[in-house]
């Protein structure tokens, strides 16, 4: 199902398109699943990005530092519009949810003084478990449309395990996994 929206006559969505479409993101994510949303909308929903484009681009997002998906907004941004682009999905990704984030706050500094005040702190947990099952949800379907092989597979569940279940850093699961995964990828090629 994918949407129409603004484009320009080369076929590139517009920077207001940009701009909408990553606020349209970080609104429907409340509480994370960003990446969720993200693939959802630009390469289901607006047709921008095909999954092989976004994995890339969102491998990369985890690879450098800042916000994973701060860094794939501006990635998509680029590879749609250039700076500009960059620019227009940087704003709409962050802009609105700024001024919830902030407003959240005060509303949990004043509530938690006050008697029955826990509701809020209580609410919060709820859309973290929310969070939680939007981005397994996502790790799945990606997982089976483009792991194909065993490899790929013992390696994606040697992080999960890693990371998630023995609590290993996740940049000591990079620098030991990247290489290998590499390995694994040169190895196939030749054979």
């Amino acid at each position: 199902m994918r949407t129409r929206d603004r484009r320009r006559p080369d076929g590139r969505p517009t920077l207001g398109a940009l701009f909408i479409g990553f606020a349209s993101i970080a609104m429907m994510s409340v509480g994370g699943g960003l990446a969720a949303w993200t693939r959802r909308e630009v390469v289901q929903r607006r047709g921008w990005l095909d999954d092989q484009q976004f994995l890339s681009g969102y491998a990369l997002s985890q690879i450098i530092p800042g916000a994973t998906n701060v860094n794939l907004a501006v990635f998509i941004g680029t590879q749609l519009r250039g700076s500009a682009g960059a620019v227009a999905a940087f704003f709409g990704l962050t802009t609105l949810p700024l001024a919830i984030v902030l407003t959240v706050g005060l509303i949990y500094l004043r509530t938690q003084g006050m008697p029955g005040g826990g509701w809020f702190s209580t609410a919060l947990a709820g859309m973290g478990a929310v969070a939680i099952g939007l981005n397994l949800g996502t790790g799945v379907r990606l997982g089976r449309h483009n792991i194909r092989r065993i490899v790929p597979a013992l390696i994606a569940a040697v992080v999960a395990l890693s990371i998630g279940v023995f609590g290993v850093p996740l940049l000591y699961a990079l620098a030991v996994m990247i290489p290998v995964s590499l390995l694994a990828a040169w190895l196939d090629r030749r054979a």
